[in-house]
């Protein structure tokens, strides 16, 4: 716990030093950025620590606050939620100063002192063992995220998209707070071990509504749909190292609190694997969907934020059906994929927001049908962008790869070994994931093509350049960490394995023979692909050999006749996807607005498409308006007169007090 106090420690002190006074405030800048560096190193090394050792510790202080204890704990489970928490926030400090360099001091330290204050309270969350300490450290998570995604507030979208994450997220919080207090009057203490205690004897009534407490409370961060229309808003408005370490990292505290407190309400019954099941599938499909239908390169990947939510969602709810039916295989697999997807898409998806990030800094808009081309210009970018393209796909031998794997292989095993009501989950679980991967893979066809390949399609994509070297060297990081799992994907599964035993009640020697059936076929796919990725580089090696003494030039291939091809002439980013939004333009909403060519010689011709968000145009504005509309009612009673304020709060304290004497 040393390792997680000095790391707390240097977080704090970062933030500190960000806002101070200074005659050079980009002093301020540098103290932020070297706090949030080596506050992240340290964490990262505990968590390490942590995971690979399995050992629980934990560090309780006396503390004031009524009915509260500053009681941290580390535990194999929250060292694998540490771990990219540290990690990321490490790469993304490093990132964000090659992406801020030469902008306003004084505004950066502000920045600075947020994203040390995150990076603090996202470490508490994971490491809190009591409820009170947990929601303080998760209102500061919300508080410091909202002034960084706001960072730029003098943007009115900026502003719009900060204070729609702030409402759902206190939304959220509103649920766990009512979770909490049904927890800690049953257990007489906010220890999350008290809970652990009284969970399993709650009434059938309590029981579910602290299930539904908890997925809503919890799922509102992670992102589960309906609850996800802050995400698309608030991702994009960040600065993309933020953008990075919101999407990769603070949504995973939403999977985090789920896990730990579901954990604390007895043994799952079925109902709870269905209705994970359910919610991930339904994240999953529809998340990859409206992904596809965007044309603003950060408000795709937000949108696959949710659909890889919904992924782990599915192994949550594939490992809650084998526990309850007594599969231990299906369980271990399930949650292992789950866990291992958690790490997973916190590596591949903080790559390509960085990789989003440079686009931005070097072509200066994020709008792909307007770019095009960057490859030759941002060839780093380009390649490590690729890499995590494939990565999020699904496709061998990325990580990404290696953790769907596990949750396809649990699903194959429900089908063929487990009882029947658990095959139709199985099959619902292929199903729905084969389609998702197909999906992906097509919006990451049509999100890598469109920004990097062809020819440039405006002035901003023709004059984008390469990042500078503190942002190029994260993403290669990344980019590396992608493939080094896929390559070592059985020696990764096993580094989860002592994380899955905290939901697994069963002896490690039960752990080894649950996850044994998958390590064979992927120890055989892992070392298939490394020794053809060896045999491609030994050919490239050969062929640059061969090449060396001869003059090596090139020249335009055959264009079938077209004397002047331009960049009008190719496919742009929503062309290519139209095929298949039209496919699901029933269930998206689609509308199209074309300008047909007229006459012999058409002068002009537009197609454009729109795909706005069913959940947020339908469900939640019109709630909101009608919201608004019935408070209008009540207006009258803010007047301004504060002796009438004081009189409110009185009457209210009176009322309070007749309803506890009753």
């Amino acid at each position: 716990m040393s390792l997680i106090v000095a790391s707390l420690a240097v977080f704090s002190v970062a933030a500190l030093f960000a806002v101070l006074p200074a005659q050079r405030p980009v002093w301020c800048v540098r103290a932020g950025i070297f706090g949030a560096c080596i506050g992240g190193a340290l964490g990262l090394l505990a968590a390490v620590q942590g995971l690979l050792g399995g050992t629980i510790e934990s560090m309780s202080i006396p503390w004031s606050m009524p009915g509260g204890e500053l009681h941290l704990g580390m535990d194999p489970l929250s060292a694998l939620f540490l771990l990219p928490i540290t990690g990321l926030g490490l790469l993304g400090a490093i990132y964000g100063a090659g992406y801020q360099r030469g902008g306003d001091a004084k505004k950066l330290g502000v920045g600075w002192f947020h994203y040390n204050l995150l990076l603090a309270s996202m470490v508490v969350v994971v490491t809190s063992r009591n409820a009170i300490l947990f929601l303080i450290a998760w209102e500061v998570m919300a508080l410091s995220s909202f002034f960084l995604v706001t960072h730029e507030h003098e943007k009115p979208h900026v502003r719009t998209a900060g204070w729609i994450y702030l409402v759902a997220t206190h939304l959220g919080t509103a649920f766990l707070l009512a979770l909490f207090v049904i927890l800690g009057e049953k257990a007489g203490s906010y220890e999350f071990s008290a809970f652990a205690r009284v969970g399993g004897t709650l009434s059938p009534g309590l029981s579910i509504a602290a299930f539904f407490f908890a997925l809503i409370g919890f799922g509102a961060k992670a992102g589960f749909i309906p609850l996800h229309v802050w995400l698309p808003e608030a991702h994009p408005a960040a600065p993309s190292h933020v953008s990075a370490l919101m999407s990769g990292v603070m949504i995973k505290t939403g999977i985090y609190g789920l896990i730990r407190l579901l954990a604390c309400l007895g043994a799952p019954p079925a109902w709870w694997g269905w209705c994970l099941l359910a919610v991930g599938l339904v994240s999953a499909i529809m998340g990859v969907l409206l992904a596809l239908s965007q044309n603003d390169l950060k408000r795709l990947l937000a949108y696959c934020s949710v659909e890889n939510i919904g992924v782990i969602a599915v192994g949550l709810g594939v490992g809650y059906l084998g526990l309850s039916h007594g599969s231990t295989t299906v369980a271990v697999l399930g949650f292992a994929g789950a866990l291992l997807h958690v790490l997973n898409h916190a590596i591949f998806k903080g790559l390509l927001f960085l990789g989003a990030g440079s686009v931005l800094h070097g072509a200066g808009t994020g709008d792909m049908n307007r770019l095009g081309g960057l490859y030759k210009r941002m060839p780093w970018t380009g390649t490590t962008f690729l890499i995590g393209a494939a990565a999020i796909s699904g496709l061998p031998p990325l990580n990404g790869f290696v953790s769907e794997f596990l949750i396809y292989f649990g699903a194959f095993s429900a089908v063929v070994s487990a009882p029947s009501v658990v095959v139709v989950s199985g099959l619902a679980v292929i199903t729905g994931l084969a389609l998702t991967g197909g999906v992906a893979a097509a919006c990451f066809a049509k999100a890598f093509g469109g920004v990097f390949l062809g020819e440039p399609r405006s002035d901003d994509a023709v004059r984008a350049h390469e990042a500078n070297g503190l942002m190029r060297w994260p993403m290669v990081v990344l980019a590396a960490c992608c493939v080094l799992i896929g390559f070592l994907a059985p020696l990764a599964v096993r580094a989860v394995l002592p994380a899955v035993g905290m939901l697994v009640p069963v002896t490690p020697g039960a752990l080894d023979a649950g996850i044994a059936p998958a390590l064979a076929p992927l120890g055989w796919i892992s070392a298939g692909c490394a020794a053809f990725t060896g045999l491609v580089v030994l050919l490239a090696l050969l062929r640059a050999w061969l090449l060396s003494g001869r003059t090596v030039g090139a020249s335009g291939t055959w264009d079938c006749g077209y004397a002047k091809p331009t960049a009008r002439m190719q496919y742009t980013a929503s062309s290519f996807a139209q095929p298949l939004m039209a496919v699901f333009s029933g269930l998206l909403g689609t509308r199209g607005v074309s300008v047909r060519p007229k006459g012999l010689f058409p002068e002009n011709a537009s197609f454009a498409s729109e795909t706005p968000d069913l959940f947020r145009s339908r469900l939640y504005d019109p709630l909101f308006t009608r919201t608004l509309w019935l408070l209008a009612y009540f207006r009258g009673a803010q007047h301004g007169r504060v002796q009438m304020y004081v009189l409110y709060v009185a009457l209210t304290l009176i009322a309070f007090l007749i309803f506890s004497l009753g």
